[in-house]
């Protein structure tokens, strides 16, 4: 019986990976940034958490329908492409039999082997040959707006509930310094752990992460502190 050899990519990981990174992210460090800005103006703590919590579920709620808005209109654009297609192939079957042989030389194929992949590809799944070969519509890549929406808003607790635990813990006059070393190192662990699993250098990763958290929070930290002593 012969090996079959199964080859593993993270490709396939893009879509739920992205939106869950993005949404962790934002959750931490807008939270974070909010927590450490409320505290550094003088804020009372019962105040401070109640600014998180607010942002948390604000920013949740964000993050879901922004994403489901910004794929749903990436799907509506693939369905409306594939539908094209399929009345394309029902019109004009010989044009686009030409059109998926061209692209296959282009791709390096002779003229004859390319006619002849072209009209096999055709014979099993005319649609799904050209959605993926002219159009780059592949399964593994199609837009997800559901899964998008859900992956945001729950990655975005988990990334806020962090900052949230840490002002709830901390010492009143240290919410602002706990908060912000704690958000700093939960941004380093995402941001590497998200590079790990897309298969990119980790140090790179956690470093870019940190680095913008860190601007985030400082730069919240600054206009806490002087409208607080503005007021």
């Amino acid at each position: 019986m012969p090996h079959i050899h199964r080859e593993f990519h993270r490709s396939s990981r893009i879509g739920w990976l992205r939106a869950a990174v993005l949404g962790a992210n934002d959750g931490t460090i807008s939270v974070a940034s909010l927590v450490v800005g409320v505290a550094a103006g003088g804020a009372a703590k019962g105040s401070v958490l109640l600014a998180g919590i607010a942002g948390l579920v604000a920013g949740a709620m964000s993050m879901a329908a922004g994403e489901y808005v910004s794929v749903q209109s990436q799907a509506d654009t693939e369905t409306a492409d594939i539908e094209r297609e399929k009345l394309e192939l029902a019109l004009e079957p010989e044009r686009e039999l030409e059109e998926l042989t061209s692209i296959y030389v282009s791709r390096g194929l002779d003229q004859p082997l390319a006619r002849a992949v072209a009209e096999s590809l055709m014979a099993e799944d005319a649609l799904g040959a050209h959605a993926r070969d002219e159009l780059g519509i592949t399964e593994a890549l199609r837009a997800r707006p559901i899964q998008a929406a859900i992956a945001s808003a729950i990655s975005f607790i988990a990334g806020a509930v962090i900052p949230i635990a840490t002002a709830l813990l901390a010492p009143s006059a240290w919410i602002a310094e706990v908060s912000s070393l704690t958000a700093l190192v939960t941004l380093v662990a995402l941001g590497g752990t998200a590079s790990y699993a897309g298969g990119a250098p980790i140090a790179r990763g956690a470093m870019r992460v940190a680095f913008w958290g860190a601007l985030a929070m400082g730069i919240t930290a600054g206009v806490g502190r002087f409208f607080g002593a503005v007021v």
